[in-house]
């Protein structure tokens, strides 16, 4: 019992030793409230007024930054900033993250015994007016505040694909090859009219047995797998025969460079005969079907009006 009881005690002595206060967070601040109002001036484009929160020696980098001799931009560059954001966004908004605040960090240490760390989770929004690239990225900002309440420092991290995506959208880039005659194309041609013939053996073989098939109207359009696209196909050759097809136009199949994606797009009409009262039914049709590298079919979007056959 003695021994339990010495190995509790010396235990909360090493659990208070270990832990070790070394200041104080707020969750309202004066520092915390020049940040926002920083925020909300660059978001505004107001170059004085942001200038006017930020310390005379003040500088901004990039918290994801790999070059070591970073010398971060000044404080006339950061303001300037403010107006070149506004003229190039529309709808450009910076706002807490939902669920989300500020923090002010107040450090015991003697070299931080004048300033504030201010810490956010941000989400910044716009859409950009020359290229139409969406803007919707969450951004995580640490603020260095003086003891004038002047900000000193921030450090931004946040991701760098969307502004890749703005520089890269200002020039025509191609991005891959567009095909009227191709293997692919022939591969649907083939399954198409071996539907007309009622030749469905030869239709499933040219998909992957793990393609996925999307249907247009459904309201979730949520993927099924070849069994269930087959039970679909016998539910509808119940009620209706295919009295021919006819291609609409010509297919193209796509090669894309990114990605390494191959999809062939193709528009047919039909023909159906509703077998209870030979009512001939046309149904136009658009298919989109992505291709592997064996020339299988692995998915299948079918675009068409399902009242047609009511």
């Amino acid at each position: 019992m003695k021994t339990t009881a010495l190995s509790v005690m010396m235990l909360i002595a090493f659990i208070s030793t270990a832990q070790k206060k070394n200041g104080t967070i707020y969750v309202e601040h004066p520092a915390i409230t020049t940040v926002e109002a920083m925020t909300q001036a660059f978001v505004k484009g107001d170059t004085q007024k942001v200038a006017s929160y930020l310390a005379d020696d003040f500088k901004a980098y990039n918290g994801t930054s790999i070059d070591p001799n970073d010398k971060g931009q000044d404080k006339e560059s950061f303001s300037n900033a403010a107006k070149g954001w506004n003229d190039a966004l529309d709808y450009f908004s910076i706002s807490r993250s939902p669920g989300a605040y500020p923090d002010a960090l107040e450090y015991k240490d003697d070299n931080q015994k004048d300033v504030m760390w201010v810490q956010t989770w941000e989400d910044m929004k716009g859409v950009h007016k020359k290229t139409g690239v969406k803007i919707n990225q969450p951004m995580h900002r640490l603020f260095i505040v003086n003891k004038n309440n002047k900000i000193q420092t921030i450090i931004t991290y946040s991701n760098a694909n969307i502004g890749s995506e703005i520089r890269q959208s200002f020039s025509d880039r191609k991005n891959g090859t567009i095909y009227n005659h191709h293997e692919n194309i022939n591969t649907v041609r083939k399954m198409m009219y071996a539907i007309e013939f009622n030749d469905w053996d030869k239709v499933y073989s040219f998909y992957d047995k793990d393609v996925e098939f999307v249907d247009s109207s459904s309201p979730t359009m949520k993927s099924i797998s070849l069994a269930e696209q087959k039970a679909i196909d016998k539910q509808i050759l119940e009620k209706y025969d295919v009295s021919s097809i006819d291609m609409v136009g010509y297919p193209d199949y796509l090669h894309y460079e990114m990605g390494d994606i191959g999809v062939v797009l193709s528009w047919w009409n039909i023909n159906f005969i509703r077998k209870a009262d030979k009512k001939a039914i046309t149904m136009p049709i658009h298919y989109q079907m992505n291709f592997n590298e064996e020339g299988k079919i692995t998915s299948e979007t079918a675009y068409y009006n399902p009242k047609l056959l009511d």
